[in-house]
């Protein structure tokens, strides 16, 4: 894959013409986004007695050969209500 590194917009082989170091520099996470989530959850009248929670942990090598976007949630709770949500928008345009 062949690009300039000179600060000017290059030609990048498969992807087209990158972006301006100064756009580029402008821009942040979250530019052009319209998509929307919205999460609405309720724990209620729950009851726990007598539970013992679990034991969780991360170690090495717990995320070897992972690819894309991996998410982790972990909870060692009882009566917990967990929402996750990811919007990931990518387009690469020639």
């Amino acid at each position: 894959m062949a690009a300039a590194n000179s600060g000017r917009a290059a030609y990048v082989d498969g992807f087209g013409r990158s972006v301006d170091a100064g756009v580029l520099g402008g821009m942040s996470g979250g530019a052009d986004v319209s998509e929307q989530m919205t999460l609405n959850g309720t724990v209620s009248n729950n009851d726990a007695d007598h539970v013992v929670t679990g034991f969780n942990s991360i170690s090495a090598g717990s995320f070897a050969g992972a690819s894309g976007v991996p998410m982790v949630i972990q909870n060692t709770g009882n009566n917990v209500l967990i929402q996750n949500a990811t919007i990931i928008n990518v387009q690469f345009k020639p």
